[in-house]
């Protein structure tokens, strides 16, 4: 059964950045390689609108997926600028 996770970072808070999302996933491990953009989150990539690592994304699990939901972001929040 998936797993709902809310991520949100304050490393990188400038206009055109994500501050947080929520996404669905098997576990936060799986979670946190989740890009708001909907791509893949790699270490040390230098995307300028997310955290530069993982250990800057709190995670903290929020409830359970429905039957219907799949892997990937249900909703993110976008600083726009």
């Amino acid at each position: 059964l998936l797993k709902l996770y809310l991520l949100s970072q304050h490393e990188n808070n400038g206009y055109d950045t994500y501050a947080s999302m929520v996404v669905c996933a098997e576990t936060k491990d799986d979670a946190i390689t989740i890009h708001p953009n909907g791509s893949v989150f790699f270490e040390n990539d230098f995307d300028s609108t997310w955290a530069l690592n993982s250990s800057s994304n709190l995670c903290e699990e929020i409830g359970d997926a429905n039957e219907s939901q799949k892997r990937g972001i249900v909703i993110a929040s976008f600083n726009a600028g």
